[in-house]
């Protein structure tokens, strides 16, 4: 994949390890080129790596080996000028439960030396009804669902302007409704000029907003880039609409298709390998014509990354959390 020029690297680390007390190695000498102005995806199942990754870059641990930086800055070294620029959700927020949500913003606008005392209620209130929270505003944190905490958590984030945002499983405890909401304002804010770092286990969130993702598996790095070349490089799958399944399943095997799976009256199937020769999809099609199949629709899906993580790790996804 073509890496972003130094210049317009966000965020970059070379090497970046960790490896905790007992011999765990949690991140495995990542190499990682967030592009400026991007949606970047940090996409892999739970356990990965991605908070890990994600801590070592804000400075909150130290790594065993490699370097990072953030907007051209040397981290942990350059923490305090770097940080303000950033906005940041890791892990869900640190709430006082018995204050409202908006006196927890206040607390948190006010524990910034930055700020301007006079326009803080300004902030505060832009805050709340950007994450939707502007009803609940009067309530007590403790009251909250997580999904609700979620929410403060990234209105804290964006309570001044941010060069870049890290939100990691920003989406964590929302209803659909909500995920569509935070995906919305995801798109808003890049649309703005912020660049947006989002961890995920959710592999639908991400083909869905972001425009660069990276995969990790095990603490590994396997791949990143843009998300439609990731897609892109991938073999899709051929599907079949038919009431006759079973028919058309035994004819698709016979031209070499395999990974066969039946819904309703649907089936799709794992293309041949490039080096097994391009498939013949006309002839596929006509040979399931001639066995008396009847084909409703027929073609080659674009392949999601879920099946990207598949081809490239042999692993299955946890797709939906």
């Amino acid at each position: 994949m073509t890496q972003p020029s130094a210049g317009d690297r966000v965020i970059e680390t070379r090497g970046l390890t960790k490896t905790y007390r007992g011999g765990q190695l949690a991140v495995d000498r990542l190499d990682l080129a967030v592009p400026r102005g991007s949606v970047f995806g940090f996409l892999g199942p739970n356990g990965s790596g991605k908070t890990t990754t994600i801590r070592m870059l804000l400075g909150l641990i130290e790594p065993s080996a490699g370097s990072a930086r953030l907007l051209g800055e040397p981290m942990p070294r350059a923490a305090r000028r770097v940080l303000p620029r950033v906005g940041a959700l890791i892990e869900g927020p640190a709430l006082y439960g018995f204050l409202s949500g908006r006196d927890n913003l206040v607390r948190y606008d006010a524990a910034d030396p930055a700020t301007d005392p006079r326009t803080r209620a300004h902030r505060v209130d832009h805050a709340l009804e950007r994450v939707g929270l502007a009803a609940a505003a009067r309530k007590k944190a403790r009251a909250y669902s997580l999904g609700m905490k979620q929410r403060l958590g990234l209105a804290a984030a964006l309570l001044q302007p941010r060069e870049l945002l890290v939100l990691d499983e920003p989406t964590n405890g929302l209803d659909p409704q909500g995920m569509r909401e935070i995906r919305s304002l995801v798109r808003e804010l890049a649309g703005d000029g912020t660049t947006v770092f989002l961890s995920s286990h959710l592999l639908d969130e991400i083909e869905q907003v972001c425009t660069h993702a990276a995969v990790m598996a095990r603490g590994r790095l396997v791949t990143q880039g843009t998300v439609a070349a990731l897609s892109a490089g991938t073999r899709g799958r051929l599907a079949v609409g038919t009431p006759d399944t079973a028919d058309a399943v035994r004819v698709l095997k016979e031209h070499g298709v395999t990974d066969l799976v039946t819904a309703e009256e649907r089936v799709t199937g794992e293309l041949p390998a490039p080096n097994d020769g391009p498939p013949d999809l006309a002839e596929a099609n006509a040979a399931l014509v001639r066995a008396g199949v009847r084909v409703r629709a027929f073609g080659v899906e674009r392949a999601s990354l879920e099946d990207v993580f598949v081809q490239l790790t042999g692993e299955g996804f946890d797709v939906a959390g």
